[in-house]
């Protein structure tokens, strides 16, 4: 059977062999905007929740609006031109109005890279397009401190702004359930103290810090919170099919509009599954996301709910970029050096996480889960030594090993990668 899993800025074809069961998993074909330049100007008028865009702009003399940064496939070109547009119908100036990318601690965008983020010529030209830089005491404003403890710095610039529009892709994700909405201002445009605070073992150990789950997730309550120590503010929210193609795009109160984006999003990108697998093969979603390994590790912890305790993992990723930071880097070092039991260890009374170090605790759920190969031509033997996982040759030939060491011809596969969800949900 031939496959195609979602590698760099193609496709990976993989030709498995015929005896093997496999079953594909992916969205169901999701309805798709005709037009959705139109269908974003009537969300303008008619928004989720709260007042309607020219309303908000005609009140306001500034206006700071965030987009995610580069690692996400959010289709800043349709969306932000639009949007600018009717901030200045409504009497804003295009020098009252910043754009400010939410790079949390990954990091900037510049030059030909921003130009391709922000996928339009006429907003560079017209618009003041910064980044966020969370380790920059100065740029930031204290808000104080949430329920939990954590001291909650954001970006002036958004703070201080009368029109806070935050955009995004709303998509699954394994700390924060579904990214998109608040997660875009925190940790998006965060302090580095802040986003170290809540991305520290006591909310990433927890069991609700999950794919797809809102009800009971710390770290969601913490941005919530966050969002109302702000005072609140709007956003754009967009959801996309497997071909990126926009199935749905809101305007509105931050919170409300994210969540009817995330009920919109959820019957497609989590998928219910009656069995669990011992060999199950996916992929990092492809580009942007699988830039790097540290990005890799969300579509290791987003199929592991169908994969058979002790079974095998195989996953595709282009890791064009290498690791991802020093930092990151320093934390997977550590954690070759000393092993995941005392690496955990070693983080849970910790107040703070190490920048970056919560990605290597997040690898740690798969490497306990069973074994997990990686296929990639991205990575350096000397990067390879610090992944913590297999090198795979060929998908194919890893797949059929793992088959025959199972004894099991069942195989999983996951094209999408971490933006598809399977659960078991075995048959009643």
């Amino acid at each position: 059977m031939d496959i195609s899993l979602n590698y760099g800025k193609s496709q990976l074809s993989v030709s498995l062999p015929d005896e093997l069961d496999v079953s594909v998993i992916r969205k169901p074909e999701m309805p798709l905007l005709d037009d959705p330049v139109a269908a974003l100007e009537s969300a303008f008028a008619n928004p989720a929740g709260g007042a309607a865009l020219g309303e908000l702009a005609a009140a306001a003399t500034s206006a700071c609006i965030l987009i995610c940064d580069i690692t996400r496939p959010v289709p800043n070109h349709v969306f932000l031109a639009p949007l600018l547009k009717a901030l200045m119908a409504a009497g804003l100036n295009a020098g009252d109005i910043t754009i400010l990318v939410a790079t949390g601690l990954h990091r900037p965008n510049e030059g030909a890279e921003l130009a391709e983020l922000v996928g339009d010529p006429w907003v560079m030209e017209n618009f003041a397009v910064a980044n966020h830089f969370a380790r920059d005491d100065a740029a930031h404003i204290s808000l104080g401190r949430t329920r939990s403890g954590t001291e909650v710095g954001l970006d002036r610039r958004f703070v201080e702004a009368d029109l806070r529009i935050a955009t995004g892709l709303v998509e699954p994700h394994f700390m924060a359930g579904w990214s998109g909405g608040r997660k875009v201002i925190a940790p998006g445009i965060a302090h580095a103290d802040t986003i170290t605070a809540f991305h520290s073992a006591r909310f990433m150990e927890h069991p609700g810090c999950d794919n797809c789950v809102l009800d009971g997730n710390p770290l969601h309550e913490e941005q919530l919170e966050i969002v109302a120590m702000l005072g609140g503010a709007t956003a754009l929210n967009v959801v996309i099919d497997e071909a990126r193609r926009i199935s749905m795009i809101n305007f509105g109160e931050v919170v409300e509009s994210h969540m009817a984006a995330v009920a919109h999003m959820r019957a497609y990108a989590e998928i219910p599954v009656a069995e669990r697998f011992p060999t199950v093969v996916t992929s990092a979603a492809g580009y942007p996301l699988d830039k790097t390994y540290y990005q890799t590790v969300k579509g290791m912890v987003g199929a592991l709910d169908i994969l058979q305790p002790g079974g095998s993992l195989v996953i595709a990723s282009a890791c064009s970029e290498g690791m991802g930071s020093a930092e990151y880097v320093a934390s997977q070092r550590r954690l070759i050096e000393i092993g995941g039991e005392r690496f955990l260890e070693g983080i849970k009374a910790k107040s703070h996480a190490a920048v970056d170090e919560w990605q290597t605790e997040m690898l740690l759920k798969p490497l306990r889960a069973g074994r997990v190969g990686l296929y990639t031509d991205g990575l350096s033997e000397a990067d390879f030594a610090l992944t913590g996982v297999e090198p795979v040759a060929s998908v194919a030939e890893a797949v059929a090993e793992a088959a025959a060491a199972a004894g099991d011809r069942r195989i999983a596969v996951i094209p999408e990668g971490p933006y598809v969800v399977p659960r078991y949900r075995p048959a009643s």
